[in-house]
């Protein structure tokens, strides 16, 4: 059994509109010391798992089924306190915006203070704060003891997100989700933040959940890449094998959307056409039949057959597509290949 083991996972929020199917029948597993990409476009569920995995969904319109395994500790249907004594303690999460996550009232080093004090019941303030201080010189703040009684606003973009960092490695977590890390910063800073948490990675033995849209964030970081589109898995399994030889018309998409610097390029990048399905109303059979340009060289089981996760001939390299492999390798080489 992996460290953290999804299975099975359903989520869904009722609206006046209807039930939105956020999550739909997700499973995939993490060991420690690994990294796994998530990665889709907007509305593809991927924040909803994290949050899911975190304990955050308390409304009473959320309603979560299935299982999640914490080192063997269900978290589905767990009571919020036991969820809570796990929350910064063995697990931990960077936020999107960490200025909307931060507290503006309060400085940078309470924060962190406080986020360490929850779990460490007996430090004092002297251990807590120099534990900060420690934590913030770690991830690369200059004048960590001077800084850490700054205010969020008084820290740059990429300063408060390394702050961020440090609240949630403060306790020294088992597992560190990070969901979109990299966002509304500078090409320089977010390379200088993924190589953060690569070495932090290496250094506390953390299992990593990257949640991006950016397929360069997860070509630079991940071990292992899952592909969501409407809730569900798409395409899963090593990051090399998925980056080299993608299964998926999904993720065949999303790659010839990116641009390459390792090539000349003779054409315009080839976008994805139609928009994500509204999960209130996922369309029968294949949720991406409506978007795909093979869909019916299969006959009709695109649009009335939900298809499987099955094996690709790759060790732990799974594809839910009713395309036969010969069809998908033939369309690869002659379609997809020259253009990404």
């Amino acid at each position: 059994m992996s460290f953290l083991e999804v299975d099975d996972l359903h989520v869904t929020f009722s609206t006046e509109d209807g039930v939105v199917r956020a999550v739909d029948g997700l499973s995939f597993g993490l060991e420690q010391g690994r990294t796994l990409g998530i990665v889709g476009e907007s509305g593809s569920g991927k924040s909803v798992t994290s949050l899911a995995v975190m304990g955050l969904h308390r409304s009473a319109r959320v309603n979560i089924n299935g299982r999640i395994l914490l080192d063997g500790q269900e978290l589905v249907g767990a009571s919020p306190e036991a969820v809570r004594r796990l929350r910064g303690r063995r697990m931990a999460m960077i936020f999107q915006d960490p200025l909307t996550s931060l507290h503006p009232f309060y400085t940078v080093g309470r924060q962190i203070d406080e986020a360490y004090k929850v779990h460490h019941p007996k430090a004092g303030r002297h251990e807590a704060r120099t534990r900060t201080v420690e934590m913030l010189r770690r991830v690369g703040i200059p004048q960590p003891d001077r800084r850490a009684n700054d205010y969020p606003h008084q820290f740059s973009g990429g300063m408060r997100q390394r702050a961020m960092i440090a609240m949630a490695l403060v306790n020294d977590p088992d597992l560190l989700i990070a969901d979109e890390p990299t966002t509304a910063l500078d090409v320089t800073v977010q390379a200088q933040i993924l190589d953060l948490i690569r070495d932090l990675q290496q250094e506390f033995g953390s299992a990593v959940m990257i949640i991006t849209h950016d397929l360069g964030v997860v070509a630079e970081l991940a071990d292992d890449v899952l592909v969501m589109y409407a809730g569900k898995s798409a395409e899963t399994g090593p990051a090399e094998s998925v980056f080299n030889r993608p299964q998926h018309p999904y993720t065949w998409g999303l790659l010839s959307s990116v641009p390459r610097m390792d090539r000349e390029r003779q054409e315009r990048l080839v976008p994805i056409t139609g928009q994500p399905p509204s999960l209130i109303r996922v369309p029968e059979g294949c949720p991406f039949h409506p978007r795909c340009p093979y869909a019916k060289l299969n006959g009709t089981r695109s649009f009335d057959e939900v298809p499987k996760l099955r094996e690709t001939g790759e060790p732990g390299h799974l594809v839910a597509c009713h395309l036969e492999a010969e069809v998908r390798a033939r369309v690869f080489r002659e379609e997809v290949r020259p253009r990404l």
